[in-house]
């Protein structure tokens, strides 16, 4: 095709070049686009808390402020998310589709927490050696027949079990006061204490992390089930910043 010929086709326009040796090419994701950050997790004595904000960045354009990253699978089970949203929905879609079979089965037996966190490292690890990773990060939590569970899982397929857990900014700014406040006191605190507890790490990522949002989603997981709370905003302090050379007029 001669572009610069006084008979261009342009209804050809947009073809390939036929010797063009990547035209059949498979293309992977090199890098997630929309974005989530933190995950905060941990155990309590009735059951497993997390929390994470809503907000979804558009690289560093805080674009969709209303994304919800706590989903319930099951009655007993929730999976929260960092890193790529859409690789997140295309997860809950997997997710969903198991528990719909394992529903129509009917056969007596119910999925567990462990169960699924087993099912999600096999994804992570089978996408991973395809060289096509789910860009996410989750957290796993669940509470079945008494006994509290909460996993980890990240693009690599790397899985580990925590009574805390912090994925993104959290692992560097929230995860040391989760291990001071937590850690030997998981029989013993109160979810009054926990609700503090996460408070106070989620107003810290706010102030620290630039990616991070103050809306926030709460999710316990106790014998009676998940219950993930509506968004709500960490009363917030930034008189000190006058103070601060250069900041304001």
């Amino acid at each position: 095709m001669n572009q610069f010929s006084l008979n261009f086709d342009r209804e050809n326009y947009h073809e390939k070049p036929k010797n063009d040796i990547f035209a059949d090419a498979i293309t992977r994701t090199q890098q997630p686009i929309v974005t989530g950050t933190s995950v905060l997790a941990f155990k309590y004595k009735d059951g497993i808390m997390l929390a994470a904000d809503t907000l979804a960045s558009y690289g560093s354009l805080a674009r969709f402020t209303n994304i919800q990253r706590l989903y319930p699978v099951g009655d007993f089970t929730i999976i929260a998310a960092s890193g790529d949203i859409s690789d997140f929905q295309y997860v809950q879609h997997l997710l969903d589709t198991v528990m719909v079979e394992e529903y129509y089965t009917n056969d007596g037996h119910v999925l567990r927490t462990q169960n699924i966190y087993e099912y999600l490292s096999r994804v992570m690890y089978g996408r991973r050696s395809r060289f096509n990773p789910l860009w996410n990060s989750y957290v796993v939590g669940g509470y079945n027949d008494g006994e509290k569970f909460l996993g980890y899982v990240d693009l690599l397929g790397t899985t580990y079990q925590s009574s805390t857990i912090a994925t993104g900014f959290g692992g560097y700014l929230a995860q040391p006061i989760l291990r001071k406040a937590v850690e030997g006191r998981e029989d013993t605190l109160t979810e009054t204490e926990a609700i503090e507890i996460m408070n106070s790490c989620m107003k810290v990522l706010y102030y620290r992390d630039a990616r991070s949002f103050n809306k926030f989603q709460r999710a316990k997981i106790t014998a009676e089930g998940v219950e993930i709370s509506g968004p709500y905003k960490a009363e917030t302090q930034w008189d000190f910043a006058e103070g601060l050379r250069g900041y304001g007029p």
